[in-house]
């Protein structure tokens, strides 16, 4: 799995004489299999939108995308989602689903429509669940799950297709410290597996501690690198006005980086 743009550029119409609004301008990123990308960017820099352009929920207005060196404009639905899985911003559930139920839905595109589900699609489910650790509540309504346990049931029913490259819209954000290890956890199990994850996200020390590279966006250019390379105090100073420090220690033999906002610049002070 190869996923790349170029100059991938993004504007809505202001209405207004004609204008438009530049969301985001000339990125260009390219992620390969088992590698994980983080997107980070102060609100309303473009995130979301970047993603639903990758996706196909929207088009660039500048600039191109390929998935497998193919021009995704010429990929078909089909074609682009049997090996790609998104996981959208939602905490909680309002169907009457079980937690199998909405897994197994993550089969439908191999299931059909009207049709049963086939034993094989039990097994998808019931082991994705297993993988995760999510089997024990299995039969309970999603509407009782609190917003970390839905959102490893989203991610299940996003992995039970078998995609290449599954892509989170802030997976952490609202989540407890535990939950928030265990969905950043599993990027790391899905990369041993060879499956790409792109995830947007609020916390540079996220994209420090798990992902391969980065994509910042809302400065006055977009910067695209290795995350150590990217996500460094003078990036996050010009892009989110914030004075930090990165750090790291040791932990069980392992160099762990984190982030310490210090104060907000003077520029950027309301």
């Amino acid at each position: 799995m190869r996923l790349r743009t170029e100059n991938a550029s993004f504007a809505y119409s202001s209405g207004k004489n004609g204008g438009e609004k530049v969301i985001f301008k000339d990125v260009n990123i390219d992620l390969d299999s088992g590698k994980i990308l983080a997107i980070l960017g102060p609100n309303g820099s473009g995130k979301t939108t970047f993603l639903r352009c990758l996706m196909g929920m929207l088009k660039w207005t500048g600039g191109k995308s390929f998935f497998d060196d193919r021009d995704t404009n010429t990929l078909s639905s089909k074609e682009f989602w049997d090996k790609v899985s998104y996981v959208p911003q939602q905490r909680m559930a309002t169907s009457s689903f079980n937690a199998f139920e909405s897994v197994l839905l993550g089969r439908s595109g191999q299931i059909g429509f009207l049709s049963t589900p086939k034993k094989s699609d039990i097994e998808a489910a019931e082991k994705i669940m297993d993988e995760l650790g999510i089997i024990a509540y299995r039969n309970r309504e999603c509407s009782t799950l609190s917003g970390g346990e839905f959102q490893m049931v989203l991610i299940a029913r996003a992995l039970v297709s078998n995609p290449e490259l599954l892509i989170l819209d802030e997976p952490e954000s609202g989540l407890d410290f535990r939950n928030q290890l265990i969905v950043l956890n599993t990027m790391d199990k899905l990369k041993e597996k060879g499956i790409s994850c792109i995830f947007n996200t609020h916390y540079p020390k996220h994209a420090l501690q798990k992902a391969d590279c980065s994509l910042i966006l809302g400065g006055e250019k977009p910067y695209f690198g290795k995350t150590d390379e990217t996500v460094n105090e003078k990036t996050i100073e010009a892009v989110f006005g914030v004075r930090a420090v990165i750090n790291e220690m040791e932990v069980d033999g392992e160099i762990i980086k984190n982030i310490v906002p210090l104060y907000v610049t003077e520029k950027h002070m309301v």
